[in-house]
């Protein structure tokens, strides 16, 4: 017995969409190759620093460059280490580094919650001094500071440099954590008062959670932006056993010139505690994203 079943017309594909899937495909690849060659642009003098830390030193300064660093050496690398107050100044920048952040986060969640959720005169003038503020170049802060720094007896100490560095993390830290607490409904804080907790029991209970990845995020650039600093803390610390990790640099450079795969060397060793704390974090803030999202 013959099971007859129906024929099926054949699939026609219109013109127009073989079109579009064509050209979406072209400008996939064009994005992609565009991304390859931004990461290649910015990757690269990173690269070059590790390598030329890996190279010997008649190597790292030869005329003709050499893309692979081989024989691979540490030589550099312990050269720096052994230098001149590299434990002091390494020690400085994590002390510094580690007092604002966490001072800055502490402040800057506070008065970002009072400029998000409260009406109080010069409230428009204090969103606007924060943006100017950042406008401002750090050179033109320089005098300024060291002035009212010597005033107070601050400078060649840590809190001196700590001020410093507040003046210029701190309303960036302000400005960003106000566009996290602003996304919050502000009917979660008011159940939670409701409910019998005080304003401070709300704000701890509540919106602190859910900005955490905000907080996190921000404690990235303000770690960055503190440990990179050089201007500042060449101008305030005059002691060489008070000088941070980045103007420990400096010293690579003499009057019989610059010892450039030790430089390179001691820039990765730098660089690296960066590294380390942002790949510590990023995926407590992918994670603290998608739960913020959930909650919401």
């Amino acid at each position: 017995m013959t099971v007859l079943t129906p024929s099926r017309p054949p699939l026609t594909v219109r013109p127009g969409a073989v079109k579009a899937r064509r050209k979406r495909k072209r400008l996939r690849s064009g994005y992609n190759l565009t991304a390859g060659i931004a990461i290649v642009l910015i990757g690269f003098p990173v690269y070059w620093m590790v390598a030329t830390a890996l190279k010997p030193g008649n190597k790292a300064l030869q005329p003709t460059p050499q893309w692979f660093p081989w024989p691979l050496t540490t030589e550099n690398f312990s050269a720096a280490v052994h230098k001149d107050f590299f434990l002091s100044s390494l020690r400085n920048s994590v002390l510094v580094v580690v007092c604002v952040v966490v001072l800055a986060l502490l402040v800057a969640s506070l008065a970002a919650l009072a400029v998000s959720r409260f009406q109080f005169r010069g409230r428009s003038v204090f969103i606007v001094m924060i943006v100017g503020i950042q406008m401002v170049p750090l050179a033109g802060l320089v005098i300024p500071l060291f002035r009212v720094l010597a005033t107070a007896h601050l400078t060649n100490r840590i809190p001196g440099l700590v001020l410093a560095y507040l003046t210029f993390v701190l309303p960036f830290t302000v400005w960003t954590l106000r566009g996290f607490i602003i996304n919050i409904p502000v009917e979660l804080e008011e159940a939670a008062l409701v409910d019998g907790c005080s304003r401070t029991s709300a704000f701890f209970r509540i919106t602190l959670p859910l900005i955490a990845p905000g907080l996190v995020a921000t404690g990235i650039f303000a770690f960055i932006q503190a440990w990179n600093d050089f201007l500042l803390a060449v101008t305030i610390m005059q002691n060489n056993k008070d000088y941070t990790a980045t103007v420990w640099l400096s010293f690579f450079t003499n009057r019989q010139g610059t010892s450039y795969p030790q430089l390179m060397a001691g820039s990765t060793i730098i660089a690296a505690p960066v590294v380390v704390f942002f790949m510590a974090v990023q995926h407590r803030v992918a994670a603290g994203l998608t739960a913020g999202a959930v909650k919401g």
